[in-house]
């Protein structure tokens, strides 16, 4: 039994350690920034929660890298079903949080199953392009993996998340440019995304806090104790952080728990504050290294199945970056998007380690190995 828990030595050195350490190296930094951010309410939890979600995240990637990414394509039908199932579940008996029902209670922790439907779909989509050989411009196969899409899609926007719509949108957008679906298409389907955002917006699914969060995008000065409080103070931390930053556990914006949501969906801030441009252009920098390497393994896989699911997860953390940063510097709508790696979570830290180890894996195997 033990022996079918060894991952082989030649497989071994075939591994990006280089992403991984990475990889750690942000989860350790975010750590001691949600500390700085939590150390005045609640002491060491949240740090100590956080490497603890660290080390169950590396216990996932190497049980995910035991087995071949195939393994993957022969269950992506119940892997992607398993979580749409999660998804209803969670619509339906959901708990509510910031005007979102977007996580399930397990005991006395909660998770946050849009985040595994976003692994699911990019599972599924890479299987069904592998099934069409990367052949995505008929409109058989088209509306196929529109269809796949679609479903998780409707069900986050029904909790309604918007930031993790908006997240699954552009991890199908940058699938479906990659496998060259014609431009046209393309914009058109931006097109469609600008109607359905009018639809939607006209509904009543969209909360009258949300909409405030995404008109402040175009008056960031109006309502400075209302919807553009959280943008305010992001701004003044960072702002104020300078090219070095003020140290840690000496911001003031931070120290004084005057920006909500710090230790989550504003760790962006604490990194501006304490440790300035250096410390950003930093962070960006080990980032940049996991994102090179990522695209590198994308296109030296020898299946369209390993080459997509490089590619979502090449989406989801590109876009998840964007809209993360760009909204605690007031260049993008304020969602409850997680800044992978940083953002205190589990259901956050576990599945970006989860797509890590996806592409770890694909690039082990891209060659074949004599035993």
């Amino acid at each position: 039994m033990y022996e079918k828990l060894k991952i082989n030595g030649k497989l071994l050195k075939e591994l990006d350690y280089g992403i991984l350490i990475a990889a750690v190296i942000i989860v350790i930094f975010g750590a001691f920034n949600i500390y700085s951010a939590t150390h005045n309410a609640y002491g060491t939890e949240y740090f100590k929660l956080q490497l603890i979600w660290l080390v169950l995240g590396l216990i996932v990637v190497y049980l995910i890298l035991i087995f071949d990414y195939s393994f993957l394509m022969n269950y992506a039908t119940v892997i992607y079903w398993a979580s749409i199932g999660l998804l209803v579940i969670n619509d339906v008996f959901g708990h509510t949080s910031h005007g979102a029902k977007g996580w399930l209670s397990i005991g006395s922790r909660m998770i946050q199953p849009s985040e595994f439907a976003k692994l699911g779909m990019i599972i599924m989509l890479a299987k069904k392009l592998d099934d069409m050989e990367g052949n995505i411009n008929t409109p058989k196969n088209f509306f196929t993996l529109c269809f796949y899409a679609i479903i998780p899609m409707a069900l986050i926007v029904i909790q309604p998340d918007m930031g993790m719509t908006m997240v699954c949108f552009f991890i199908v957008l940058g699938i479906f440019y990659a496998v060259g679906l014609d431009l046209r298409v393309i914009f058109g389907g931006i097109g469609g995304l600008i109607i359905s955002i009018l639809l939607v917006w006209n509904s009543g699914l969209i909360e009258g806090y949300q909409k405030k969060r995404i008109t402040a995008l175009f008056n960031p000065e109006a309502d400075p104790s209302g919807a553009n409080l959280q943008l305010q103070e992001s701004l003044k931390g960072i702002g104020s952080g300078g090219i070095l930053g003020k140290g840690f556990l000496k911001g003031t914006q931070v120290g004084g728990g005057f920006i909500p949501e710090a230790h989550n969906d504003f760790i962006f801030a604490v990194v501006g504050e304490e440790w300035g441009l250096i410390g950003g252009l930093a962070l960006m920098l080990f980032y940049g290294i996991m994102i090179y390497k990522f695209i590198k393994i994308a296109k030296s896989s020898k299946d369209v199945f390993g080459s997509v699911l490089c590619i979502g997860v090449i989406s989801t953390f590109l876009f998840s970056l964007l809209q993360n940063i760009g909204m605690t510097i007031g260049i993008m709508p304020i969602t409850g998007i997680t800044l992978p790696l940083m953002s205190y979570g589990g259901s956050s830290i576990l599945t970006s380690f989860m797509a890590i180890a996806i592409v770890l894996n694909v690039g082990m195997r891209r060659k074949k190995i004599n035993f």
